[in-house]
């Protein structure tokens, strides 16, 4: 299977049918940002909200379904699981949800104490097996909402800029933005350069991931047969020759810099000149009220 053409995350895939292409990259990082900031001491119908809007923005955005769907299937197993390992750790844990108050109702507080619980199944003897007691308490709950909608919104809104922006003008927008620092000596230009040498780099780990699979799976490693302190032995092995690899491929990339002397970093250099025709205006707009919804509607509704 190959993987850079059918989980096509964090690179960018060429074509015209979306309408996020034509959006301005400034605007693009700005929405980015409303995705992954807002969502900090926001409620859980926030963080729902933000999903169901990615979700809603991936299906209307017109690109194809063979870039995307993978990837987003992944991802929100991913959550899902992620969400319900946070759920189940930190249900059985009681804790009192109320403010500081005076030690003479500590016994009022404990008396209503099951209204904090969504869930509770009474322990159960079956055979010689014993289960339960379990509680699922609201803050467990939301525990779980958070921490899957979190690994949602930060991993789905940053792929879907990644596949519809070139890596050249995600670097001039933030360099855009970075401008007064660059008027106080700041080496903004250096950093900049070095996000744009991780940036390309995406592929290359995707690629030697890739390879580890292809050759693991040419030599039809029997898994079962090895037991369990061997096969654990293989998967180690695996992972050390993958990062070794990486390690490989960065240690060229940064001989390949020092050979040159003189490296001239402009980031003003990576702005596309593109034409200004009225359904880029229209997009363009329409990314402008959606921020400024966004913002008014978290103030309003996303408190805790």
């Amino acid at each position: 299977m190959n993987i850079l053409t059918k989980f096509s995350i964090g690179q960018y895939v060429d074509g015209n049918r979306s309408w996020l292409r034509v959006v301005d990259s400034r605007l693009k990082i700005i929405s980015v940002l409303i995705f992954l900031i807002t969502p900090i001491w926001a409620g859980t119908l926030w963080r729902l909200s933000l999903v169901v809007c990615l979700i809603i923005l991936t299906f209307v955005s017109l690109l194809p379904s063979r870039v995307w769907w993978r990837s987003l299937v992944f991802l929100v197993g991913l959550s899902l699981l992620v969400g319900f390992l946070s759920l189940i750790a930190t249900s059985d844990v009681q804790t009192l949800d109320i403010p500081l108050r005076d030690p003479n109702e500590l016994n009022l507080a404990l008396e209503s104490q099951v209204k904090w619980n969504i869930l509770e199944i009474p322990s159960k003897k079956i055979g010689f097996i014993v289960l339960g007691p379990y509680y699922l308490s609201r803050k467990a709950f939301e525990l779980g909402i958070k921490t899957s909608t979190l690994i949602f919104t930060v991993i789905h809104s940053v792929n879907l800029m990644l596949l519809t922006t070139l890596q050249e003008d995600i670097v001039w927008a933030l360099s855009w933005f970075m401008n007064p620092l660059r008027k106080i000596g700041l080496p903004v230009d250096k950093w900049l350069f070095q996000l744009l040498l991780a940036l390309r780099f995406i592929p290359l780990v995707q690629e030697e991931l890739q390879n580890i699979l292809k050759s693991v799976s040419v030599r039809s490693i029997n898994l079962r047969s090895l037991g369990f302190k061997k096969s654990f032995n293989v998967l180690l092995t695996v992972f050390e020759r993958l990062f070794k690899n990486i390690f490989l491929r960065i240690d060229q990339g940064a001989d390949s810099l020092l050979s040159k002397k003189n490296i001239l970093i402009k980031t003003d250099r990576f702005k596309t000149c593109e034409k200004k025709n009225y359904p880029t205006f229209i997009f363009n707009s329409l990314s402008i009220c959606f921020i400024c919804i966004a913002i008014f509607l978290r103030k309003q509704y996303g408190a805790l």
